[in-house]
């Protein structure tokens, strides 16, 4: 019901079209982007009872063996309460083990077990679906294209900081 004298409240358009397409902000457009990625991951991770994050910091660890909390928060771009968090899980599940650092026993290094690299063998199949469907969207030069911009971008606005 429109009352005397208002403006029709305007369409928000989908995904793609208008400012959320060509003619929106980049900041904006990189958000967006990040979220459909984020809900296709969890999509593809909801039956593994994975999450992204969780796939994340145990991608991070497998990569990295022994690396600690403080730095999976900076890699993963998690705080480090939700690192905490996921750990914790992590480690009741079976998928991680922690050990106190040689010189510095307060800190903890973080190592994927049998189990944890099973659960990112599983996880990684998912992801990489979601990944074809990104890579799908641009032919392989274009897609170099867009990594390289995105890995300047991340390089340069980090600088600023």
């Amino acid at each position: 019901m429109t009352h005397k004298g208002r403006k029709p409240e305007p369409a928000i358009p989908r995904p793609g079209e208008g400012k959320r397409g060509p003619e929106g902000h980049l900041g904006y457009l990189v958000r967006q982007a990040n979220v459909a990625v984020r809900a296709a991951m969890e999509r593809a991770l909801a039956d593994l009872d994975a999450t992204p994050a969780q796939f994340a910091v145990l991608t991070m660890i497998a990569a990295y063996p022994g690396v600690s909390g403080a730095d999976l928060a900076r890699l993963t771009f998690l705080t480090p309460q939700t690192i905490n968090v996921i750990v914790r899980n992590l480690v009741r599940g079976g998928a991680i083990e922690k050990t106190a650092h040689a010189v510095h026993g307060r800190v903890l290094r973080l190592t994927a077990t049998a189990k944890g690299q099973a659960l990112l063998k599983r996880c990684r199949a998912r992801v990489m679906e979601v990944e074809d469907q990104l890579g799908g969207l641009a032919g392989r030069e274009e897609e170099k294209v867009v990594r390289r911009w995105l890995g300047a971008v991340a390089e340069k606005l980090a600088e600023s900081r």
